[in-house]
């Protein structure tokens, strides 16, 4: 059965203006001290000095400052793995360059910041606009590697190349979502070096 989609939050006033930044930066160190689902938008108004209706001029939910708060979260795991496959050396090496740097990424961010981490499993769980936009990144950079290495010859042709993909996204999947990652984080680093070896045999030509 499909979750339905959560709607991406209402952007009200001007998405670069002070107050909305510092209405994120006090939710943030909110959020982090007290997590996001016992807080309420009445908490976060007597926090920061504000009242619950100039806030709502900015945001319209506290699932829109969680929103922004998430995408800022999951942006820092991509352009970590981003910055790790880069676009030099082989499609092989720069795949496992991926699994390798995804976890140690997310994990880095699940220890560091343990309550704003149940933002983006809530996220997950909601299938909010910043989990699915990082999902999809996910999913267009495994495709990308595997056209390139295909291109050059390192993997093989026969399988459909979105069928290739979506096999490996699943594979990697526990530790892509940040709702199964939680759950898959013993002996992590050890099982994408597996892993990630396994899949690499697989797409040999």
């Amino acid at each position: 059965m499909r979750k339905t989609l959560s709607p991406a939050p209402q952007v009200r006033g001007p998405s670069d203006h002070e107050v909305r930044d510092q209405i994120v930066q006090a939710a943030t160190a909110y959020f982090g001290l007290y997590g996001y689902e016992k807080t309420t938008v009445s908490d976060l108004a007597k926090a920061i000095g504000f009242s619950k209706a100039y806030i709502y001029k900015f945001f319209d939910s506290k699932q829109a400052i969680g929103e922004v708060i998430c995408a800022n979260r999951l942006s820092v795991i991509m352009a970590a793995v981003d910055a790790a496959v880069g676009t030099s050396g082989a499609a092989p090496e720069r795949l496992r360059r991926m699994f390798k740097a995804l976890v140690e990424a997310a994990s880095e961010l699940f220890f560091r910041d343990r309550k704003l981490w149940d933002i983006a499993t809530t996220s997950a769980t909601e299938m909010w606009p910043s989990a699915r936009a990082y999902d999809q990144h996910m999913r267009q950079l495994i495709t990308q590697i595997v056209r390139e290495g295909r291109e050059t010859g390192d993997f093989e042709r026969k399988t459909p190349l979105d069928e290739a993909a979506n096999a490996i996204y699943l594979v990697m999947r526990p530790y892509v979502n940040p709702l199964l990652l939680q759950h898959n984080l013993d002996g992590a680093a050890e099982a994408t070096g597996q892993l990630s070896s396994l899949v690499l045999r697989s797409l040999a030509p």
